[in-house]
């Protein structure tokens, strides 16, 4: 029998929120089997993670899996969810917005360099193909990562360039528009190759800034400030 894990776990990408050793002993046994959960589910995918080795692996019992998480599928769409927040949270920290139009084009370029440099992580990069794999059996994997990873970005751009368009720092008639297709302008290319070709196609520092600097001329030339 394992011995339920009583120490604080370490801090994570799937755990967020404050520090493990402030937390009480239910939500470190949640985020510990979170921990093992992302590295078993990432290598092994759905089928290939059993839940005795993930229990031990978390070091707690296979009862308090069940207990915290339900099944084996709901840990995998907490998982997808967590992942997914916890990328989006370091993304849309709030920036102070730009006051002059001049500005604008350095404040784009900032918030889009994180963004792509975030997205292109090869963790993110790998739950993104593991969900594609297991959308026909779990769809509802593929509405959490859409709803908290993309949706979310375009609907924070969406209100940011609203607000912009306030100021006449930009002419924006449909945020949502705006938003969707200045996300792709960043996002698009790099990430399609990344998906298709492997974590050696993830763009480096230098080539992440070209393409957010040809995303944001193309993008102000369709909705920059006249």
């Amino acid at each position: 029998m394992v011995a339920d894990v009583d120490a604080a776990t370490p801090h994570t990408a799937t755990g967020g929120g404050a520090p493990a050793e402030t937390l009480g002993r239910s939500e470190r046994k949640h985020r510990a089997i979170l921990e093992a959960a992302q590295g078993m589910f990432l290598a092994g995918g759905y089928l290939g993670t059993n839940m005795d080795e993930l229990a031990a692996a978390s070091r707690v019992s296979k009862q308090t899996v069940y207990k915290h998480f339900g099944s084996k599928e709901a840990l995998f769409v907490e998982l997808v969810t967590s992942m997914t927040d916890a990328a989006g949270d370091r993304v849309h920290v709030d920036l102070a917005d730009p006051t002059e139009a001049d500005e604008v084009p350095s404040f784009l370029e900032a918030y889009a360099d994180r963004q792509l440099d975030i997205v292109m992580t090869p963790t993110l990069l790998q739950l993104r193909r593991l969900v594609i794999g297991e959308v026909t059996r779990f769809p509802e994997l593929a509405e959490a990562l859409y709803e908290h990873g993309p949706k979310r970005a375009i609907t924070t751009l969406a209100a940011m360039f609203e607000r912009f368009d306030e100021l006449g720092l930009l002419r924006v008639d449909d945020p949502t528009a705006a938003a969707t297709e200045f996300n792709w302008l960043v996002m698009g290319e790099p990430v399609n190759r990344a998906m298709l070709l492997g974590d050696a196609a993830i763009p480096t520092a230098a080539e992440r800034a070209a393409q957010v600097r040809g995303a944001v001329r193309v993008f102000l030339a369709a909705y920059g400030a006249r």
